[in-house]
């Protein structure tokens, strides 16, 4: 089963998703990408996610572009953006499916307060994610 998940920066959200995917399931082929890819992952993200024992510090935000005509059981968006300037696929795509969440980068303050919002949105993620991976897990061969 082949899942591409869709962010704005592919720096934050879109990376701890595929992190968690790729955990539940390594017979799943997940991917991750950008509508305006950042330059880096964000470290703050590939951090939160060391504490769950995922490491995401190999990520490279990709351009969706890359995967327009590539085929997919599902494309997911994560934020707002990818989900309105979500892009027509070439390849066949058999589900689109909205999970949203808050950007963690967007959070200010102190140190531990931008910490303590990367990891609700984290644990958001990794929650919505089980769901979605416990719906499909029947399907998957």
């Amino acid at each position: 089963m082949r899942v591409l998940i869709l962010c704005t920066g592919n720096s934050c959200r879109s990376q701890m998703a595929e992190g968690f995917l790729r955990s539940f399931d390594p017979r799943l082929q997940v991917f991750s990408a950008g509508t305006a890819p950042a330059d880096r992952v964000n470290p703050l993200a590939t951090a939160v996610m060391a504490e769950t024992g995922i490491d995401i510090s190999a990520g490279r935000p990709e351009s969706v572009d890359l995967y327009l005509n590539k085929a997919f059981d599902y494309v997911i968006t994560v934020c707002g953006g990818a989900q309105e300037s979500c892009p027509a696929f070439i390849g066949e795509v058999k589900h689109r499916l909205h999970i949203g969440f808050d950007d963690p980068a967007e959070a200010t303050g102190t140190e531990e307060a931008v910490l303590a919002v990367f990891r609700r949105v984290r644990d958001e993620i990794r929650e919505g994610f089980r769901n979605f991976y416990d719906s499909i897990e029947p399907l998957i061969h």
